[in-house]
């Protein structure tokens, strides 16, 4: 190399030369050493030059492809700029970015943080390593984030609009609306952060107060998709459904973002269901089907997906989605199915583990099996794959279907739901827990069921507490008896030392997995009452009366006052979203009359 050659004189290095010479000449070889050392270091910029424009043209590249929306191209080049200049700030957030929309979160979290290194000035990593932080649930890191960025940033929408919505995502809803209004007198044209504002109080439960900020936001800027979108949301949580569905038709009249328009018209067709408009909407439903769909699980099957074709004869795997309380729901559907393959034909069905036993004995026709659940990380993103191990070889089906698809073929009326129970618990459990029941003391026998399990700080609107209930608990002659699943053990303490009521508790039975178990005690029952979960749904689908307490107006409530997917229910929900008190003393005294 060029720095070796400068190094050297006749054969003789540089210290030779050095120890060689009088003392006179030491300072004017260090001298000598220094203007080298100088020369070096110009070549080393020069070199370093040379990498980074040859890193920047391979990210020019890198952009372009992703303008073109190559994300696992663009993400390559990005790579190679980062290989081709492992200090050009910009390729490492380009690749992190990529990384990112790819769903390979931690890795963009980890790209994103020696970018910053590199590049501690550039504002826009604060924001992207907030927003990567978010999505991997480290929210305290997102919210330090976001105050930086803040910082850097003063006269910025997005610090303040990002930093009010994780503080919503914490439960500091209070805190998220401080922060947001301040922004607003600080930037009070900012369309971003009126409609941010709304979403904080809609979160919270406030959607009549919401729709003014929505309106405010549209109105500062009417072409903004979001807004529209978000005020379809807040009038179908006031049951206004009508005003809804304008509001999602001008979101996606709006909206250019694939992902953007791929959740609207999800909304827009749930909105379509709640309203009773079946065949339209459960036709609309099947957007959820779509692999850029948020929820999307990719069922790993040879068939191709059915479409509606004539099913006589035919081996159909149908396979449960989303949560336990949809696949109870949608297993409404199962019997038509049954029907329509006949005789010669076979009905397969794919659901959560816990189900089998209570499935197979209620489809004996059928076959039934359970689907395994795998994450896999490849260069398209994270994909949620679910595998029907059981369903290969002789046993391979002509078409496969998400439980729900069948619905837009057999339900497309509300008339069209036959009001009868579906699934079938064991008669020798039914007993025991009838017995069980009967030592607790006279009915009737009401099950309780408050919440769910999963109660992050967007959901516990959807749901009362148990303290609540005192109007409900004290009504005279009643035994109750918890079907709540997981660990409430005390709220229920709690509950029975305020309002000085009894709740049973069925000793070694697990709500939560014994499936069979849960069934059969809900069979055992002469009511539930019922937050809209999985365990109202399991007494509904064996024919237990039951009575579901919401929020607002619901979608499976399919524009009446039931869930018309089962044989005998009851909607109680307050005239003010999220009114529990009012409800539960309606409650109350509908139980005191019924059990009179």
């Amino acid at each position: 190399m060029a720095s070796v050659s400068w190094r050297r004189a006749k054969g003789k290095t540089m210290a030779q030369l050095a120890a060689s010479r009088g003392l006179d000449r030491v300072a004017g070889i260090g001298a000598q050493t220094q203007a080298l050392a100088r020369l070096e270091a110009l070549e080393e910029e020069i070199d370093a030059a040379q990498a980074r424009r040859k890193s920047n043209g391979i990210l020019r590249r890198a952009i372009k492809v992703w303008r073109r929306g190559d994300l696992a191209r663009a993400g390559q080049l990005a790579l190679e700029a980062t290989e081709a200049d492992a200090k050009n700030a910009q390729a490492y957030h380009v690749l992190a970015m990529a990384l990112e929309r790819m769903g390979h979160m931690h890795k963009a979290l980890v790209t994103y943080e020696r970018a910053f290194v590199l590049d501690p000035d550039d504002p826009d990593l604060l924001l992207n390593l907030g927003l990567t932080a978010w999505n991997l649930k480290m929210i305290d890191a997102a919210a330090k984030m976001f105050r930086l960025y803040i910082v850097a940033c003063p006269d910025s929408p997005l610090g303040y609009n990002n930093l009010g919505s994780v503080q919503c995502d914490q439960g500091q809803t209070s805190t998220a609306i401080e922060t947001l209004r301040a922004a607003i007198y600080r930037m009070p044209a900012q369309s971003m952060l009126w409609n941010s504002l709304a979403t904080v109080l809609a979160e919270q439960g406030r959607a009549d107060e919401s729709l003014v900020f929505y309106q405010e936001a549209i109105k500062l800027e009417p072409a903004f998709a979001r807004p529209w979108h978000n005020l379809g949301f807040a009038f179908s949580h006031l049951g206004r459904l009508d005003e809804a569905l304008e509001a999602y038709d001008q979101a996606l009249s709006l909206a250019t973002d694939p992902t953007e328009r791929i959740e609207g018209k999800h909304s827009r067709s749930v909105c379509l269901i709640g309203m009773g408009r079946l065949e339209e909407g459960f036709r609309e439903y099947e957007i959820r089907n779509n692999p850029r769909f948020r929820a999307y699980v990719q069922h790993i099957v040879k068939a191709p997906l059915w479409n509606g074709e004539a099913l006589a004869g035919k081996r159909i795997l149908v396979v449960g989605e989303q949560g336990l309380g949809d696949e109870f729901m949608f297993a409404n559907i199962l019997p038509d199915l049954a029907r329509a393959v006949g005789k010669d034909g076979k009905l397969q069905i794919a659901v959560d583990p816990r189900l089998v036993p209570l499935f197979a004995r209620s489809f004996p026709e059928a076959q039934v099996g359970a689907y395994d659940d795998r994450r896999l990380i490849d260069r398209e993103g994270n994909r949620e794959l679910r595998f029907i191990p059981w369903a290969v070889k002789d046993d391979e089906p002509d078409f496969h279907a998400p439980m729900g698809t069948a619905l837009q073929f057999f339900r497309k009326r509300v008339e069209d739901f036959p009001r009868d129970a579906f699934l079938t618990p064991d008669p020798a459990r039914i007993g025991e827990y009838r017995a069980r029941l009967e030592a607790l003391g006279p009915g009737p026998y009401v099950g309780i069921c408050w919440r769910s399990m999963m109660l992050a700080a967007k959901r516990r609107k959807y749901y009362s507490t148990l303290e609540m209930w005192g109007p409900i608990l004290k009504v005279p002659g009643v035994t109750f008896v918890n079907v709540q699943y997981g660990d409430c053990r005390e709220e229920l303490e709690r509950a029975a030392a305020q309002h000085g009521a009894v709740i049973n508790v069925i000793d070694g039975l697990d709500l939560k997995d014994d499936i069979e178990g849960a069934a059969a005690l809900s069979a055992a029952l002469d009511l539930v009452i019922s937050a809209p979960t999985a365990a109202a749904a399991t007494a509904a689908s064996v024919g237990t009366p039951v009575w579901f307490l919401t929020a607002g107006r619901t979608w499976p409530q399919l524009g009446t006052d039931k869930f018309p997917w089962y044989r005998d229910t009851k909607v109680f929900s307050p005239e003010k979203f999220a009114d529990w008190n009012g409800l539960i003393r309606q409650v109350g005294a509908a139980l005191f009359d019924a059990s009179r």
